[in-house]
């Protein structure tokens, strides 16, 4: 993701933003296109270090320790790779070295993340981040140090076809001519490496590919787009699709949008085509231009990221991370989200999400799990009697969350409760363990951090946590609706 200090970079994308919005007030995707891209192979996350991949030490990626084996690396590896795989539908992951990285002990642990990723059939991009001592400033000051550390990963996964080389990300400290240069004196250095493996950044803040593209030199090489919102200003979604299709050009064909990212423990509900909120006009259109040029794209971030404050992680993150030592789950915070991504991917309608919708019928009361007048607002869930109407529909994702609305509101144990009593009520979906249930073969739904079942107080008919004891005042049936 890029950086503050870049800001010259981001003024001449702004630039190009206001030339783009001048010229072409509107857009439909039913107009001209691009050559049809064929790079939808890649359906990708990134998975990050916890605080960016900015830094000028041994990359540790959201999960792993510095003091794990590679043993250990591997097998926590393995259970993020499954999370992303069977919650996401993801077959890529993108991920950072640097001379920290390779260059010390570090890189005998690290190497069991990329070669569990490749045990599991995943594609794997490995992308040099700027870290202050081959690169500063988006610039490459030491030629030395960035050949060393890229000898010694060629060395290792260069015949491996499922390994790709990113020479570095967001080269922002060079002009387009000068990385051009860089590039092509990388890649004749290493000539035993296909040109099909090779992901040639975008110039500036990896978002001027064009130049890439009419580089002669670079021919057969993939390029790599970076695409967010804080590179220009607010748009609508038809100026959003202009825009991006606009930076795309003609390279469609070799283009992998290799970062973009929007807010997914806000309760944006991307599913909303009417909304006026930038993020999801951004998300929307970026989703629906990646489907019908069909551009590959990996995701920012699927895991870690920046720190964004007042919480344990980047707000952009698909994926919510669970559990302790090789013990490791994740979780989806927003399912529409998710299901945008999935259209982006080529593998969902984007229209409704992938999972079933279903009635949760109360065996007790014979009544359904109810949200009061369907409002957004936060508000203590209830039994009442079961009909078809959006209050009652609710969604039970892959990742152990219980959604509503079209996925806008989670099912959450309120100020994550863990006793008898504690309030249960529709709340922003944001990946706690408090918003994680469990479905029993039993009928009971139990609450993932308190153990608790989900409970009808019969009196008021209001749901709540409580210690589950057996009776037909925690047991649901599952109707699909």
């Amino acid at each position: 993701m890029a950086r503050s200090r870049t800001s010259r970079y981001l003024t001449r994308v702004l630039a190009c933003a206001m030339v783009a919005l001048g010229a072409v007030p509107t857009a439909v995707l039913a107009g001209a296109s691009p050559a049809a891209a064929d790079t939808t192979a890649f359906r990708g996350v990134n998975w990050a270090r916890l605080g960016d991949n900015f830094h000028g030490g041994p990359l540790v990626l959201h999960g792993l320790s510095s003091s794990d084996s590679y043993a250990t690396v591997q097998a926590k590896a393995n259970a993020i790779y499954t999370g992303f795989q069977n919650n996401l539908g993801a077959n890529t992951v993108r991920l950072p070295i640097n001379t920290y990285t390779v260059g010390t002990a570090w890189w005998n642990s690290y190497t069991g993340a990329i070669d569990a990723a490749t045990a599991k059939g995943l594609k794997v991009v490995l992308s040099y981040w700027d870290d202050g001592v081959a690169a500063s400033g988006g610039r490459i000051v030491n030629t030395a140090a960035f050949n060393t550390m890229w000898n010694t990963v060629v060395a290792r996964y260069g015949s491996n076809p499922l390994v790709y080389f990113e020479p570095m990300n967001e080269p922002g400290g060079h002009s387009a001519a000068d990385w051009a240069n860089v590039v092509n004196d990388w890649l004749n250095a290493r000539p035993s490496v296909p040109r099909d493996r090779v992901f040639v950044s975008g110039a500036g803040l990896n978002t001027d590919i064009k130049s890439m593209c009419a580089d002669r030199r670079l021919d057969g090489t993939l390029v790599s787009l970076h695409h967010y919102t804080f590179f220009s200003g607010a748009k609508t979604y038809d100026q959003w699709v202009t825009f991006l299709r606009d930076a795309i050009g003609s390279c469609a064909a070799r283009t992998v949008m290799d970062e973009f990212g929007a807010p997914m423990d806000t309760g944006l509900n991307y599913h909303d085509a009417a909304s006026a909120d930038n993020f999801v006009r951004y998300f929307r259109a970026t989703a629906d231009v990646l489907r019908e040029l069909r551009i590959g794209s990996i995701y920012w971030p699927g895991l870690g990221g920046k720190v964004t404050a007042g919480q344990g992680d980047d707000w952009y993150a698909m994926q919510k991370l669970h559990g302790t030592g090789t013990n490791l789950t994740l979780s989806t915070p927003n399912a529409s989200g998710l299901n945008r991504l999935r259209h982006a991917w080529g593998l969902g309608d984007g229209g409704v999400p992938p999972d079933a919708v279903s009635l949760l019928r109360n065996v007790g009361t014979g009544q359904c799990l109810d949200i009061p007048g369907a409002t957004t607002a936060n508000v203590q869930v209830q039994v009442y009697p079961c009909n078809t109407s959006a209050a009652q529909r609710w969604t039970l994702t892959a990742g152990g969350q219980i959604t509503a609305l079209n996925g806008q509101r989670c099912l959450d144990a309120y100020n994550r409760g863990t006793t008898n009593g504690t309030v249960v009520g529709t709340y922003a979906c944001n990946g706690g363990d408090n918003q994680r249930w469990t479905v029993g073969g039993d009928g009971t739904i139990r609450g993932a951090q308190s153990g608790l079942c989900l409970d009808v107080n019969v009196t008021t008919s209001k749901v709540q946590l409580w210690s589950c004891w057996g009776g037909d005042n925690q047991r649901w049936q599952v109707q699909q609706g």
